[in-house]
């Protein structure tokens, strides 16, 4: 038998451990996962299947701080190995492996990830998901951070009855044991290993079917059935119109998606398996504010771009996000209109220009560019690319770059090709202009979105110049981003009137008239009557600032509303109640309670970051909130985590 073995750590300096894709190839793996949630710890038995590309004396997977037992390498069903090894960032094979064999190294390992699997409490029970995001599933699972080499994954996890599991691929078997259940999942293509995922909680779920027959299945908390609606609105048709738009068959068995607590980003677009914040489970107020829409047609768009087809490496990362990006653009604009989809772009160039001003901006193919540059930039190359190229070209170089490298790494330069292919165009000044420069072309942009007629008429107003016309705008029939702006430049040509326009509109008064005049409190007044949790939101803080007088009833019309997902109107109205004089003192107690516990982990963060604002800002976080603030500086989310060590630094200071 030969002998293969872990490099003592010390020697791991010398051997030079960059990519392996030249040398060998993962084909397969075979997880069985199961957890020690007391102790956030998982369990595995791992087989992986490789053939060797060309001689070696070493295969590793990354594996990051794992306990490993059991490890035995097969080469046509022959043991070679049989030992029991440990190590702090990879499991290396030390073997001569030759050229053109396959084997199979099969191993039992245990670990309690610091990043990439979450273990978070949910109404008091578990929920665990997973977030890879580039090249940390290795802290979970033994694999491969090398996003080029890309691998079959089967899952099999264990875990208590009356809990849903979700995984990539086709669920194939639920297998009955005492207290739990075991899933098997099947993955039928091949991914990177950032890709890997799951997701275990309390979850109901729906299912529809696409027009090419894929099962869509969007889970949800069972006390937010009433939500199921308005959170997947449009779900279906965005998901026919991608497939239909790119030209391209969706590449997997089925798609789930499944919304988790404290959740890092706003989506991850794992294999068929989007994880999403929870925070976008919303009612159909808040749909005309905040929505789903656009996370749930980009992390769709990732299932081609990103999943199917991968960057070989960040210099190439706008492959993923622009066109993600772009296409969840074109969904909206089926969904909402033209006029939406040129005023997003608008947005995206406006953004891009401040970003520049800033001296932040640089090149689309800069592997340290800025998610502005990747995401927004990286969508305008493609609608500025289909401008010049026409749909026609466009579209067939879309289907045929998509088709020509699927399961498989690409470059900029094989999507160009493909352009050029079928354009018959030489696209190297478009390539300087539009990739290469640090500076996005907005001038070009601008002439680009002026052929939207909405656009040229929105850039025409100006009412810092014009106030009479500006005021004619407001009685027409213009549209509401126009009659928005307008508000928003000389909110001074606010009437009566003017507040018999559409909600948005009506938003936008909420939000630029601070100074309320007494001729237009009670058209302001009504705004708390609109169907908008950021508008009721601002008319209640703005009323209650400018009419002390009214405030009790003001905060008797607002008392039972509660806004979005993170508590943004009730956690307002709980602050003003507070410290309100002669409002329901003998129920202050219990308000102050209630913001209190809106501090606790057993809250979101976005609730949790509402409140501990509140109560910093009218000098009320006490030992509660205090322990909870501590607690929040180790919180996963390093969003939140800073927010929360900055105010608590800033808390201490003061005192």
């Amino acid at each position: 038998m030969k002998n293969i073995y872990l490099l003592p750590l010390f020697f791991l300096t010398i051997v030079c451990f960059g990519q392996q894709t030249d040398s060998v190839d993962f084909k397969t793996c075979k997880a069985s996962i199961s957890f020690n949630v007391a102790e956030n710890k998982v369990i595995g038995k791992v087989a992986y299947t490789f053939k060797i590309l060309k001689k070696t004396d070493s295969v590793y997977l990354d594996a990051q701080n794992m306990q490993f037992s059991n490890v035995s390498l097969f080469r046509n069903n022959k043991l070679n190995l049989l030992k029991d090894v440990n190590s702090k960032s990879k499991l290396i094979l030390r073997y001569k492996f030759k050229k053109g064999k396959q084997y199979t190294v099969t191993f039992n390992y245990n670990a309690t990830p610091k990043k990439a699997l979450y273990f978070v409490k949910k109404d008091s029970e578990p929920q665990i998901w997973t977030q890879g995001q580039g090249k940390y599933t290795s802290n979970w699972l033994p694999s491969i951070d090398d996003m080029n080499d890309k691998i079959e994954f089967d899952l099999s996890i264990t875990f208590d009855k009356g809990f849903e599991v979700i995984a990539n691929g086709k669920l194939i078997e639920k297998q009955n044991n005492d207290s739990t259940i075991t899933w098997h999942y099947d993955m039928q293509k091949p991914m990177p290993s950032y890709l890997v995922a799951f997701s275990i909680g309390k979850y109901s779920k729906k299912v529809e079917i696409s027009k090419s027959n894929i099962p869509l299945v969007m889970y949800f908390y069972p006390e937010d059935s009433l939500k199921f609606e308005p959170t997947y609105r449009y779900t279906k048709q965005i998901f026919d119109f991608l497939e239909e738009e790119i030209g391209v068959p969706y590449p997997w068995q089925n798609y789930k998606q499944i919304p988790v607590k404290d959740f890092l980003y706003a989506g991850m677009e794992n294999t068929s398996t989007t994880i999403f914040a929870d925070s976008f489970v919303i009612d159909s107020i808040a749909f005309v504010d905040k929505n789903y829409v656009n996370v749930n047609a980009h992390e769709l768009a990732h299932q081609w771009f990103g999943d199917l087809v991968t960057e070989t490496s960040g210099t190439h990362h706008w492959l993923q996000e622009g066109f993600a990006t772009y296409y969840a653009l074109l969904a909206e604009k089926e969904v909402f209109g033209e006029d939406y989809y040129y005023w997003r772009l608008y947005e995206y160039a406006q953004e891009l220009q401040q970003q520049d001003k800033a001296n932040a901006g640089s090149s689309v193919l800069n592997p340290k560019a800025s998610s502005t540059t990747f995401y927004k930039r990286g969508a305008w190359v493609l609608h500025a690319l289909r401008e010049k190229v026409g749909d026609t070209a466009f579209k067939k170089a879309v289907k045929n770059y998509l088709l020509k490298h699927q399961y498989k790494n690409v470059e900029t330069k094989d999507f160009i090709s493909e352009v050029e292919n079928t354009s018959k165009q030489n696209l190297n000044a478009f390539v300087e202009t539009w990739l290469k420069s640090e500076v996005f072309n907005f001038e070009e942009a601008l002439k680009i979105l002026k052929k939207s007629s909405f656009i040229k008429d929105y850039l025409q107003v100006d009412c810092n110049t014009n106030d009479l016309k500006c005021k004619e705008l407001l009685s027409s029939n213009v549209s509401d981003k126009i009659k928005a702006k307008i508000i928003r430049e000389n909110p001074k040509l606010i009437t009566q009137n003017t507040f018999k326009n559409p909600l948005k509109v009506r938003q936008a008064i909420a939000q630029s008239l601070v100074d309320i005049p007494l001729e237009l409190k009670n058209d302001y007044e009504s705004l708390l009557n609109d169907k908008s949790y950021i508008t009721i939101e601002t008319a209640l803080f703005n009323l209650w600032q400018n009419f002390p007088k009214d405030r009790i009833k003001y905060l008797n019309k607002t008392k039972n509303i509660v806004g979005f997902q993170n508590k943004n109107v009730r956690t307002l109205w709980l602050t003003l109640a507070l410290v309100t004089d002669d409002f329901e003192t003998e129920n202050k107690k219990q308000y102050f309670e209630e913001l209190t516990d809106y501090t606790s982990p057993k809250y979101g963060f976005e609730v949790r970051q509402n409140a501990f604002q509140y109560l910093n800002e009218i000098q009320a976080c006490g030992v509660a909130c205090k322990d909870h603030l501590q607690q929040a500086t180790t919180h996963h989310n390093w969003r939140f985590k800073s927010f929360a060590t900055k105010l608590l630094k800033s808390s201490l200071s003061a005192e």
